[in-house]
């Protein structure tokens, strides 16, 4: 499914259901010990699919630890991006050698609920929102939007350490191409090969009731 909008360079896995046997390290137990039910589900699952997918490069299990904000703790050398949703689990691993930086989500394909759009929208996305609704009903675009900017926060994260808001990216959407690109409206930074980044280029797909987008960046 989701491997539909990666490049052949990253191995991914998903699942929509959870693995009923946990495949968990004692270090990622402990992240989640007083956690309820439904996280403990949603951790365990996508970290199997990342094992996997892992595995698929020729790395052996290892425990995915997080930093200070959350985001997963990579193997040396490789880079990834883990989702989740209901009924829907995925993760997407690459060598840094081939990707500098990636990242996946997936939603639930239905409106936003209320009050999101306008948190999450900047400048003329609201626009752009109600001409691709008046073209393309059959999308709720408001909620791709949303994961638009989700992956392109996971990309943007693992190489600045830096938080990036909703309203500090604006995107355009190419329909026919299934892409978007996402301008950053903070300064861009540097990356070896690509020189000063400002603006992200991901892609997205609709299907089995899911808004699919990912966002990667080859090595320079």
């Amino acid at each position: 499914m989701i491997d539909e909008i990666l490049p052949p360079q990253v191995m991914s896995v998903a699942r929509t259901d959870d693995v009923t046997v946990p495949d968990l390290f004692p270090e990622e137990e402990a992240l989640i010990e007083r956690a309820v039910l439904k996280r403990r589900l949603e951790f365990t699952t996508a970290r199997h699919c990342a094992r996997r997918a892992l595995a698929r490069l020729g790395l052996p299990p290892a425990p995915l630890l997080r930093d200070e904000r959350g985001a997963p703790r990579w193997p040396e050398g490789t880079v990834g991006s883990m989702t989740h949703c209901d009924g829907f689990r995925a993760a997407a691993v690459a060598r840094r050698s081939e990707i500098a930086t990636l990242g996946i989500d997936a939603e639930p394909h239905g409106e936003l609920p209320d009050g999101v759009r306008e948190v999450v929208t900047v400048n003329g996305e609201l626009a752009l929102l109600e001409r691709l609704a008046a073209d393309h009903p059959e999308i709720h675009w408001d909620r791709l939007l949303f994961s638009a900017k989700e992956s392109v926060y996971k990309a943007w994260y693992p190489v600045t350490k830096r938080w990036l808001d909703f309203t500090e990216a604006e995107l355009t959407i190419d329909v026919p191409g299934r892409g978007f690109t996402a301008r950053l409206l903070v300064p861009g930074f540097e990356l070896p090969g690509h020189g000063t980044v400002k603006e992200f280029d991901g892609r997205w797909t609709v299907r089995d009731g899911l808004v699919m987008t990912s966002v990667v960046i080859p090595a320079g």
